[in-house]
């Protein structure tokens, strides 16, 4: 089963990453990641487009980018990218 959280703070309006949260086994090592980012001024778009090994635990910050990406989507944008999506299908 999954074991621990990752909680990313990210300033209200924008992707610059404020502080973090990670409760896991081997959360030191994963933290490096999200602190790094923080101080190269990296946001959460970029960590939502890096790509991590899987499965690895690392991973974990990569979900957490890409739920953040997916409250950015305003009711009518988000349908436009469904239509959109499914016009690729």
């Amino acid at each position: 089963g999954e074991e621990g959280f990752v909680k990313i703070y990210v300033k209200r309006g924008s992707d610059k990453i404020v502080g973090a949260t990670i409760v896991a086994r081997h959360a030191g090592e994963m933290i490096s990641e999200v602190t790094t980012a923080m101080m190269a001024g990296a946001g959460m778009k970029t960590l939502a487009q890096t790509i991590h090994p899987y499965p690895t635990q690392a991973e974990a910050i990569k979900k957490a980018a890409d739920a953040w990406n997916r409250t950015r989507f305003t009711p009518t944008v988000a349908k436009l990218f469904r239509k959109w999506l499914s016009w690729r299908r």
